[in-house]
């Protein structure tokens, strides 16, 4: 994850707040309506799957989706990465409501109708792209005992539309209103950039150094590894930061550790609190999160 945070921010107290208002945090990704349940071997069989794997959906698995919903008892939640992350710094901000917005195509369609919903009830602001084109995208969580196998089907994610969507007014306008932007990064951007290193460390100075076009903001860089130490730059600087210990036991679900991550740090960024708040707020949301099944949380977070 890269973030631009201006320098006075590394200065300001920990104690420091600032007055939020709606539509401060920028998100835009691919959304996807999250729906678990509890299937049986046969289920799994059915449709080719295998426990604790994650696929994208192929043709033999478009009626997976609907015949989950139909036969179990079924759990919805507004998914995607970063609209998972989003959700996650609403939840650890509490209030007001609707700092998060989030932009992402959905379907004209039911599954488009319970995405809305379960974003409004996590507080945030999103702003859907709606077409006809193809179904709301869905990952569908098969969960058999302790284990649970992903599919997820991006459809419509992958049919947002910039002109007829972020180019109008209305929106341009809550992009205009936003102080502080996410877009989730590929796990490949190392690659990309022909860095040519797998060292973390070496990754992350790298980035750091790479051009950039306002000169006046420091560029923040952080790379998550898991229960491995979080390494951030700013400047020339390289900082490990230590993960918060847990019991393996008690570990659930890693699959939205990241996501949970950068929301706990953006809950903290908005606010303009110092690096180390940050990452101290992204540990805890991870550490939160991966003691739950899927990307879900408590009604209120215990963060201090």
């Amino acid at each position: 994850m890269t973030s631009d945070v201006d320098e006075k921010n590394q200065k300001m107290s920990t104690t420091q707040k600032i007055s939020l208002g709606e539509n401060t945090l920028f998100g835009m990704g691919n959304p996807l309506l999250d729906i678990s349940a509890v299937v049986d071997k046969d289920f799994l069989e059915k449709y080719g799957l295998k426990q604790n794997d994650q696929i994208l959906a192929e043709d033999k698995h478009k009626a997976l989706f609907e015949e989950i919903v139909k036969s179990s008892r079924v759990e919805y939640h507004a998914g995607g990465s970063t609209q998972n992350s989003v959700k996650i710094a609403q939840w650890m901000l509490q209030k007001p409501h609707k700092v998060a917005t989030f932009f992402g195509c959905i379907g004209n369609d039911r599954f488009g109708e319970i995405l809305k919903k379960k974003a409004e009830e996590a507080h945030v602001d999103a702003r859907y792209y709606e077409q006809n084109e193809e179904p709301t995208g869905t990952c569908a969580a098969c969960i058999t005992g302790d284990n649970r196998s992903l599919v997820a089907n991006l459809a419509a994610a992958n049919c947002y539309k910039k002109e007829k969507h972020l180019d109008l007014d209305s929106n341009w306008e809550l992009v205009e209103k936003a102080k502080v932007y996410y877009i989730a990064e590929a796990a490949t951007f190392a690659k990309e950039q022909c860095f040519e290193t797998d060292d973390i460390a070496e990754i992350a100075s790298k980035t750091q150094n790479l051009p950039k076009v306002n000169k006046k903001r420091q560029r923040v860089v952080v790379f998550t590894q898991g229960k491995d130490d979080t390494v951030a730059t700013v400047g020339e600087k390289v900082t490990m930061f230590p993960v918060l210990d847990i019991d393996q036991n008690d570990i659930v679900d890693t699959n939205g550790a990241g996501d949970a991550f950068v929301g706990g740090f953006l809950s903290e960024l908005v606010q303009e609190r110092p690096l180390e708040e940050c990452i101290r707020a992204g540990h805890y949301a991870a550490n939160v999160i991966i003691r739950r099944v899927g990307c879900t949380f408590p009604e209120k977070p215990e963060f201090k």
